[in-house]
């Protein structure tokens, strides 16, 4: 939720955000004038409850033939005061309705377009040439069925598509990534949290995902839960309804938690493996800091996911995401993208996103500093989402035999294995 004030004294700053973004901009308009009806209302209710708080105290006083005149006044005005406030309750949601349909304000160096408007800001590592090394590249799915390591058809019987099994070295695998992320991000100064994969309306939709997103989003109905996509979700409604000390300041999680999307619009896209699918786990970092703090935070973030694909000898590359790719909490969004030799193309791993004081605002997470209480700012940054990490890592470090060798990261995680070996059939 963008700030009211900021819309009233300069919505063309905010129509341009909408129309960056591809979205609606009448609605600025529409929100405009449903905050003047909300203000409006308010003093005229505020005007007349002083006026019957003050007929109330000349009824006593007041004499027989004067005291008629005075009730009849009364009357009148309860059956106003009684208007007036639902006037101003209704313009009230009609207010809350609106503001929470629009996206975040969109930073002024965010390059403007859609999905393929990104703009490469630096690239890292070296892409193998497989050819020049004797063999053709096997892809993840291939890999990791003769390592004895993904079972998608087992999978797809259970659940259906897009769902599988990590097996033997696949799930050691897992569990190395994670352990590894969480070990980095401990060290950093992240608390290590496992969050709740069940949250209440209100976090999933003060977290910005009940609008453009919702689609990709599985609802209980039965039970009004929704399942997280990410522990952004549960990490950012931790100090709901809260006011931390400056002094507090940053607080900083890595949350690991299981995520659930519905893949929604993406049929016939990435079908094959473990690239795209509706249930993984994942280590999310998210940061609570002060407004003024939250670019260079965001650039702290991205750092440490440089670091966690560096460790993990990845060739990637960082971009940074157009505006009508951003989803509706982020001002701007760094993402890293690995290489995939099998795809020839890079691929997104870990994104890492400025909310500033959108989610804050939705959740009412504020930041006292002496006298003054303000909303504060939440940032997020993937760490490990790990079936496209484990994708990554099986194709760039295959070898020519079939076999996997393991970086040197994960090795204390793995038992100081040096390379995965494919499995008898």
């Amino acid at each position: 939720m963008i700030d009211l004030r900021l819309l009233r004294e300069d919505p063309d700053r905010v129509r341009a955000s909408q129309r960056a973004r591809g979205e609606d901009v009448a609605l600025v308009d529409a929100l405009l004038s449903a905050d003047e009806r909300r203000r409006s209302s308010g003093v005229r209710f505020d005007e007349l409850r002083s006026e019957q708080k003050n007929l109330g105290k000349l009824i006593p006083k007041a004499s027989a033939d004067e005291k008629a005149e005075l009730l009849k006044r009364a009357s009148q005005l309860a059956a106003d005061v009684k208007a007036a406030d639902a006037e101003q309750h209704e313009a009230d949601e009609e207010t809350k309705r609106l503001a929470l349909q629009l996206g975040n304000l969109v930073h002024p160096d965010v390059p403007v377009g859609g999905e393929e408007d990104f703009v490469v800001l630096e690239t890292h590592g070296t892409i193998r040439d497989f050819g020049a090394e004797g063999f053709e590249p096997k892809d993840h799915l291939e890999l990791g069925e003769a390592l004895g390591a993904i079972d998608v058809e087992r999978g797809a019987k259970v659940s259906g598509s897009r769902f599988y099994y990590l097996t033997g070295v696949g799930a050691l695998l897992e569990l190395a990534l994670v352990n590894a992320a969480i070990a980095q991000a401990t060290e950093a100064g992240f608390t290590p949290m496992l969050t709740p994969a069940l949250v209440r309306p209100r976090a999933m939709e003060g977290t910005g995902f009940l609008g453009q997103a919702a689609e990709n989003v599985y609802h209980l109905e039965k039970d009004d839960y929704y399942l997280v996509g990410t522990s952004e979700v549960p990490l950012a409604a931790y100090h709901m309804d809260e006011i931390l000390d400056a002094d507090q300041l940053p607080l900083r999680y890595a949350g690991f938690s299981p995520c659930f999307r519905r893949e929604a619009g993406t049929y016939g896209k990435d079908t094959r493996g473990i690239f795209r699918v509706h249930q993984f786990d994942k280590v999310e970092m998210f940061s609570y800091v002060a407004p003024e703090d939250a670019e260079n935070e965001h650039r702290r973030l991205l750092e440490w996911e440089k670091q966690w694909l560096t460790g993990l000898e990845l060739p990637f590359q960082v971009i940074d995401v157009a505006s009508g790719d951003l989803g509706a909490s982020a001002s701007r969004k760094y993402d890293c993208e690995a290489w995939i030799p099998t795809q020839g193309k890079y691929r997104e791993l870990t994104s890492a996103s400025n909310c500033d004081s959108f989610q804050a605002r939705r959740l009412s997470v504020r930041l006292r500093d002496g006298k003054k209480v303000q909303p504060l700012a939440t940032l997020n940054g993937t760490l490990c989402a790990v079936p496209r990490t484990i994708v990554a890592i099986l194709e760039n470090h295959q070898l020519a035999d079939g076999s996997v060798r393991v970086p040197e990261v994960l090795r204390p995680y793995l038992g100081g294995r040096e390379v995965l070996e494919p499995v008898a059939k």
